[in-house]
Parts: structure tokens; C-alpha cells; sequence
């Protein structure tokens, strides 16, 4: 049986005043740690060398430097395990080189600890770039609704120039077209073909189909004409006075005015369809010569033929 008494101990590391007495375990000078045999408490372990009772309270220099060592040691345990644990299995570090990186560790911590001190992370940083990006995309405009474009208004069409007929019944070019003239003008005004070759047959005789001035008359010699007579004021086709009220100079001249003056004055004779040619025509004409017009009468009947077709 051991004495209590004896605090020599083959594994203490200065004698009795290194040893702790109530620690699970011991720390090795190789820095190895072991598990420590439980000891019995008793008074005597409490005795130093000289027999007096040890304050077991009193500060025990070996015990400090024991508890120092121990306490580094199971923080850089810790310190490593959790490198390890974060790092890989990279277990050929050795304990200075994981106080070296703990002392890193706990430096970075304290850098990005300030970092995140300085900037809100509540509050967003915008990014520069992002921002002149989103500035500098175009707003898309929309298209403008396209508008119809206006019609051209038709342009009028031009009237069709009168077709030139070719004489015929031993007639001139000149003689043709008065006559064409006067069948045009009876039609527009719905005179019947049979009045229409009495008009024609009445300007043979009074003008042989030539628009005339009066030499009696100076001023119709002013306006166009084909020839020039002297029986009295009389002018135009049908040999019209101005003084017996047919019309003004200026339009007796005029060669459609002329034959609806005396188309007009024929249709207001009662039966002038049923009367002989040279009847109907000296009713209106009222001429010294009422016979004279009957010769004009197929003649007259051939130029209607060819105008109307």
C-alpha cells in the first residue's frame, strides 16, 4: 500500500509542487497528453516537504505554468480542428504553423468584421456600370400611327374636240363646219331631224353656209368672219337684222347663237312639221324670194345624214 505521505511521483514534472493533484490530465514535456490516473484525496497529500499543511487555495507556481500550457494548447486544438474541419484533411500541420494561421483567422475576422461596419447591407451600392447601362439603352418610341394618305382629286377630263366631218354635197371645208355647227346646236336643243334640214337649207340660201359681216354694218366686220355683204344690216348665217330684234351684233356673228335664233322662232309656228320646206323656212325668214329654198332641200337632207350618221 502506497503512503499518502510520499508526494514523489514518477510522472510529475518538478516534484509535488508541479503536480496537480485534481486534474484528469497531465501535459508531457514531448506536449503528448495522457489520461492521469484518478488519485485518493486525503490530509496527507495536503503536507509539504516539511510536514505542514499545504493551503490547498495558495497559488502553486507549477500549477499556473501547468494551466497556462493547458489552456494554450486546447485553444489552438480547437483553433486547428476547426481549420481542418473548414480547410480539408491536411493534418501534417504542425503547432506553430496553426497559431499562425489561428492569429491569421482571427485578423481576417477582424478586417471583414470592419468592412461590414463601414457599409450599410441594408442599403444597396449601385453599381456604376449598371446604372450609365441602363441610362444609356434607348427608350423604344412608339410608331406613329401611319395616316392615310388623301385621294387625288380626279383631274376633269378635257371636252372632246368636235370631230371634223369631211364635206360632202359639193361643199368647202368652211361651208362643212358651219353647217356641222348648226346640226349640233338643233340636236342639243331636241329639235326633230326635219327641222334640222330646214335650218340648213336656210343658210344655203342666205349665206350659201358662210358667216357673213355687214359692209352696211362696220361693226360686225369686228368679230370672225368668212365674208362680207351689203343687204342692208343684215349679218351672220341666216342674214339676221339686228334692228328687226334677232340679237345684239356681237352675237348674231356667232353661228350657234344665230341658229337657235331662228330654231327657235321655227318651232313657234304651228305645223311647221307638216308644211312644204320653202314654207316653213319663209315663214320665219319673211324673205322676197320665198321660193328660193326648196332647191337646197336634198342637199341639206345630205349634210344632216352625214353629221348625225
Amino acid at each position: 500500500m502506497r503512503n499518502d505521505g510520499t508526494l514523489d511521483d514518477q510522472h510529475g514534472l518538478d516534484g509535488s509542487i508541479d503536480r496537480s493533484d485534481d486534474d484528469c490530465f497531465t501535459v508531457r514535456s514531448t506536449g503528448s497528453l495522457e489520461s492521469a490516473t484518478p488519485r485518493r484525496f486525503s490530509l496527507g497529500s495536503l503536507r509539504t516537504r516539511s510536514g505542514k499543511l499545504a493551503n490547498p487555495l495558495a497559488a502553486r507556481p507549477g500549477r499556473t505554468r501547468l494551466a497556462v500550457a493547458t489552456g494554450a494548447v486546447c485553444c489552438l486544438g480547437l483553433l486547428g480542428g476547426g481549420l481542418i474541419g473548414a480547410g480539408g484533411n491536411d493534418r501534417s500541420e504542425t503547432p506553430a504553423a496553426a497559431q499562425e494561421i489561428a492569429q491569421r483567422a482571427v485578423a481576417d475576422a477582424a478586417s471583414r468584421g470592419m468592412a461590414r461596419q463601414a457599409t450599410d447591407p441594408s442599403t444597396p451600392t449601385a453599381d456604376p456600370d449598371v446604372a450609365s447601362a441602363a441610362t444609356a439603352q434607348p427608350t423604344p418610341t412608339a410608331k406613329p400611327t401611319p395616316t392615310a394618305k388623301p385621294k387625288p382629286k380626279p383631274k376633269p377630263k378635257p371636252k372632246p374636240k368636235p370631230t371634223r366631218i369631211a364635206p360632202v354635197a359639193g361643199l368647202d371645208q368652211d361651208q362643212m363646219n358651219n353647217a356641222t355647227t348648226i346640226v349640233r346646236t338643233g340636236r342639243d336643243m331636241g329639235v326633230p331631224r326635219r327641222g334640222l334640214v330646214i335650218a340648213v337649207a336656210t343658210a344655203m340660201q342666205e349665206s350659201n353656209l358662210y358667216n357673213y359681216a355687214s359692209g352696211v354694218l362696220p361693226e360686225s366686220q369686228n368679230y370672225p368672219h368668212q365674208a362680207i355683204g351689203w343687204d342692208h344690216d343684215s349679218v351672220g348665217l341666216f342674214q339676221q337684222r339686228p334692228s328687226s330684234g334677232w340679237g345684239a351684233v356681237g352675237d348674231l356673228m356667232k353661228p350657234a347663237y344665230a341658229t337657235r335664233q331662228f330654231l327657235s322662232a321655227l318651232l313657234e309656228i304651228p305645223g311647221w312639221q307638216d308644211m312644204a320646206l320653202t314654207d316653213a323656212a319663209q315663214a320665219v325668214q319673211v324673205s322676197a324670194l320665198p321660193w328660193a329654198y326648196a332647191q337646197h332641200e336634198w342637199r341639206a337632207t345630205e349634210v344632216v345624214n352625214a353629221v348625225l350618221g
